[in-house]
């Protein structure tokens, strides 16, 4: 498919110039483009590479001198990475799902299917599962029993989603995300050594080893519209009420969401975060890669947290943290930097004592 240098620029609500009938069939960083290609150029250092390929036509930054750099038309964008979320939706080429249901598909009777779906091969529909219009389900998907996914859904290879899971319109599922798993909880028929130790922060006490038994998962997961999780992701039902994630919410590549917690609109959690179970998270968070959440705490809104960050308590809306425990990033930079001085600080300190306890020239 090929779009021509106005088509993209008013797509994207951009000011063009030079030829706009000019044709491009994708796009390519500024060293790498070809004729065919839209150069992605938009800040001075990058278009540095632009004579290194071979594009007639880029998107700069406003007021770059275009005809200078040889080119024959470009698109100037004021906010970069909001063009490329728009030249990217446009020159996706898809997955090449075929339309309509595959031959090996296994649906049961009782689902309903709604108009311009396409299933692809050896995918399992359960009982009762209601797909949305427009949705688009891959190879080798599972959508359990009693499933509600909404309209224009798009679900990638090997996703899926567990009995009794609801989800609103316009979700994206990456290669294996798994939704509605049971959530991690079992109980030991006496008090355990881990229980014991949480409430006295380190004393086993008289615990016992005992055997672990499961608490079933009765609740469900409920997902709002907007959604998106990444490949290998995880959220668990909860356990008698449902885990939910809110409206426009993005989840990276192996986050897990724990039973019963609750995500607001609008969060970003990124790679490998873990969230435990019964957790309250508002809306606008942002939880940087690898953060961990301790487990029956609230999170208010607008919080970001940095890579690496592991939230042991509550954190008031607003706060940015970091850190192990997270404290306030300005705090954790404090700490980072007296912890660089603590080996300087030590060598002087027993070069100190030394010198005292050196006997006097009397003695």
């Amino acid at each position: 498919m090929t779009y021509t240098i106005s088509q993209i620029a008013k797509a994207l609500g951009a000011e063009a110039a030079g030829n706009l009938d000019l044709t491009v069939t994708g796009a390519a960083e500024p060293g790498d483009a070809g004729r065919d290609q839209l150069a992605l150029a938009m800040s001075p250092k990058y278009a540095e590479a632009l004579a290194q390929g071979g594009a007639r036509a880029a998107i700069l930054w406003p007021g770059a001198a275009w005809q200078a750099m040889g080119l024959e038309a470009a698109i100037f964008a004021t906010r970069p990475r909001l063009a490329m979320a728009g030249v990217t939706a446009m020159l996706d080429p898809g997955q090449g799902v075929a339309a309509g249901i595959h031959p090996s598909a296994v649906i049961d009777p009782s689902a309903e299917i709604g108009a311009d779906v396409s299933i692809g091969p050896l995918t399992v529909v359960g009982a009762r599962a209601r797909i949305g219009e427009g949705s688009v389900i891959g190879p080798h998907c599972v959508i359990g029993m009693d499933v509600v996914l909404g309209p224009g859904a798009f679900l990638r290879e090997m996703v899926s989603i567990g009995a009794r899971a609801t989800i609103g319109a316009r979700f994206i599922a990456q290669p294996g995300a798994r939704i509605g798993g049971d959530g991690f909880s079992f109980v030991t028929p006496e008090v355990s050594g881990a229980e014991n130790a949480r409430k006295t922060m380190g004393d086993q006490g008289e615990a016992k080893a005992q055997a672990w038994t499961r608490i079933h998962s009765l609740g469900a997961v409920e997902i709002g519209d907007d959604v998106e999780v990444g490949a290998n992701c995880t959220v668990d039902n909860g356990t008698i009420r449902n885990t939910s994630i809110g409206d426009g919410s993005k989840l990276d590549n192996l986050v897990h969401v724990g039973h019963n917690t609750r995500v607001g609109r609008d969060c970003l959690l990124c790679g490998q975060t873990g969230v435990s179970g019964s957790v309250e998270i508002g809306n606008n968070v942002v939880l940087g890669g690898q953060t961990g959440v301790v487990d029956n705490i609230f999170i208010g809104d607008g919080v970001i947290a940095g890579g690496g960050t592991k939230i042991l308590s509550n954190v008031p809306a607003g706060r940015v943290i970091m850190g192990y425990p997270g404290v306030k990033m300005d705090l954790h930079t404090e700490i980072y930097k007296a912890q660089r001085r603590l080996p300087r600080l030590l060598r002087d300190i027993a070069a100190l004592k030394k010198a005292v306890s050196k006997p006097g020239p009397s003695e």
